[in-house]
């Protein structure tokens, strides 16, 4: 009978850390505020032959007929975002020969080209195919800073070069157990956090960059907040269920 007790003290506090952890988070998404109704593009601004609301999601989309060239991007109007945490949720399909399709979310960004809803800056990536989900990218910027799986350092980029110089300092994950949980052609949780020059990435739960930017020149303090529908055609992306806590 001791064994049994035992298992069954260890099982009580297996459900109490559970009970307490769901606790914690239902606390924290009363901090959050919605800025998408489900209905329509009420607060947000984009090209309209691409962007509407479909299924309760602001969804964008590329055919034969409606191709975008450059990237365009769909911005929420409620101001600028500095430090934040936002969460969402993502699908992306592609519906070309390859089934490759790419957008991202964009943050503390600029509007570049009012004409084409051009955005550059900080870009939490995803996609249909296994590389880039997950990563930081910078739109019309530094490039790549941050692969799937690594917390790095971002340093200015050095007299005479063109990219910044990225130390990897570690690793937060393995970056095919990150792209195993990430469910192809379906709804996924994306959740970015963003404090001072402190910026990660979660996809699932999961984290999948953590990045210092010491660029003090380039390094974004706030910006614009938009959504990415990456140039091509045959594509569709959608998003839901988005919150902010600034």
């Amino acid at each position: 009978m001791k064994p049994i007790h035992s298992f069954s003290k260890v099982a009580l506090c297996g459900v109490i850390s559970i009970l307490f952890a769901f606790g914690a988070l239902a606390a924290e998404e009363k901090t959050f505020k919605k800025i998408f109704n489900g209905k329509d593009l009420s607060g947000w601004e984009g090209l309209p032959q691409f962007w509407s609301v479909q299924n309760g999601a602001i969804t964008g989309k590329t055919d034969d007929d409606n191709v975008a060239d450059p990237n365009t991007f769909i911005i929420w109007q409620g101001g600028e975002v500095a430090d934040f945490v936002l969460r969402l949720k993502f699908k992306i399909v592609g519906n070309n020969d390859d089934g490759w399709a790419n957008s991202g979310i964009q943050y503390r960004a600029k509007l570049l080209d009012k004409s084409t809803f051009s955005v550059g800056g900080y870009q939490a990536d995803f996609e249909a195919g296994i590389k880039y989900s997950g990563i930081l990218y910078e739109e019309r910027g530094r490039g790549i800073l941050a692969l799937r799986g690594q917390k790095v350092e971002v340093y200015p980029i050095p007299e005479g070069k063109k990219k910044p110089e990225i130390k990897v300092m570690g690793s937060v994950g393995d970056s095919d157990e990150i792209q195993a949980a990430i469910k192809q052609g379906d709804w996924n949780d994306y959740r970015i956090v963003a404090r001072g020059n402190r910026i990660m990435h979660f996809i699932n739960g999961l984290k999948t960059v953590d990045v210092t930017d010491l660029d003090g020149a380039k390094a974004a303090k706030s910006g614009i907040l938009a959504l990415q529908l990456h140039k091509g055609k045959n594509m569709t992306v959608q998003f839901k269920n988005i919150r902010l806590r600034q």
